[in-house]
């Protein structure tokens, strides 16, 4: 059945119920209950209704959008593994194998999106892709109706206060958005139901809106660990990885430099992408190392540098004439990270 209606009480309003239509039938059934779930995804056609259409507006940011399609034998660069390509002026590109002849490609494209998909993808992603993927796209562009979704970044509003219906719990992406990037979305849903379930075992009367209240309150704080995160981190690595200024160009270097260290390097940011350690603190204390690291890389590491003859470069490292032109390039990157980190740790903490 697909719900179309809520059922609110004329004088409350608060949410009884649903209507809905079963397959093949055209008239909508009443179907009641003490407490009613809503879990219907980015594109959810009640949270306006549930939270308040201006405090969505206000939330609500959609900074690219995700292009798929699928690529017929396609060879990716290492095969059987996730394949990340960073594409000049466009956010990244996800390539991965989900069947022995099929991989799925989404492309993200900042908004607005073009007009013209196709045309664009050729013209700006295409020619920066392995040469091997070539072929495969042109066939996907032509063969197949391109799906698009937006990436958008929606905070948690705290459900069960007086600015939201009584009756009603929103979960999963309904409620709470961050960038698909690090395919974190599921994982926060999940361990939303398993924690939202297990404090609902302790209410004793669903219409007791002062009991509900307490318990979406504890709810929504105790989900923090884990879902700031993974908000906080989709976002901030998707600033990184789509990087269209010098200073956000540094964090991404000094980000991968990082991770060459190997060790805790890698094993920290590997744990918080994949939620084995969910610690805000933690990852923190990870995006400001890649900061400090990133300032120490420039001043450290030899770059190219162009010579007299065009195309013709020269590896070398940065004279001293040049630090106090990066003493004040540092304090810009480290200025940038709070920047994009500051926020989001905001959007996480404020309970309004």
């Amino acid at each position: 059945a697909t719900v179309t209606e809520l059922i609110s009480d004329s004088h409350t309003n608060r949410v009884l119920g649903v209507k809905a239509k079963k397959v093949g039938s055209t008239t909508p059934e009443s179907y009641y209950a003490d407490l009613v779930v809503i879990a219907d995804g980015c594109f959810s056609n009640f949270r306006n209704q549930i939270l308040g259409q201006e405090v969505i507006a206000k939330r609500t940011s959609t900074k690219s959008h995700f292009v798929g399609a699928i690529l017929e034998d396609a060879k990716l660069p290492i095969p059987e593994h996730g394949t990340v390509a960073l594409i000049p002026g466009s956010g990244p590109v996800l390539m991965y194998q989900i069947e022995k002849h099929d991989t799925r490609i989404l492309m993200d494209i900042k908004a607005p999106l073009p007009s013209d998909l196709p045309a664009h993808i050729r013209k700006h992603i295409l020619p920066a892709l392995p040469s091997a993927l070539h072929i495969p796209l042109e066939n996907a562009l032509d063969k197949e109706r391109l799906r698009r979704m937006p990436n958008s970044f929606l905070p948690a509003v705290q459900q069960g206060r007086n600015n939201t219906k009584e009756g009603v719990i929103l979960l999963g992406d309904a409620w709470n958005m961050r960038h698909p990037l690090t395919g974190g979305g599921m994982t926060v849903a999940l361990h939303d139901v398993i924690t939202l379930s297990h404090l609902l075992l302790s209410c004793k009367n669903f219409h007791d809106q002062e009991e509900l209240s307490s318990i979406l309150e504890t709810w929504h704080w105790s989900r923090k660990p884990l879902s700031s995160t993974v908000n906080i981190l989709s976002i901030a690595l998707y600033d990184l990885f789509s990087a269209d200024d010098e200073n956000l160009s540094i964090l991404r270097e000094g980000c991968f430099k990082y991770f060459e260290l190997g060790g805790e390097c890698v094993n920290g940011p590997v744990s918080l992408l994949s939620v084995m350690v969910p610690s805000p603190l933690l990852l923190a204390r990870h995006f400001f190392a890649v900061a400090f690291y990133a300032i120490w890389v420039r001043f450290t590491h030899a770059r190219p540098y162009p010579l007299n003859t065009p195309g013709k470069f020269v590896m070398r490292k940065p004279a001293v004439y040049e630090y106090p032109a990066l003493v004040l390039r540092s304090f810009l990157v480290i200025w940038t990270a709070c920047v994009v980190f500051g926020p989001l740790v905001w959007s996480e903490v404020r309970w309004w």
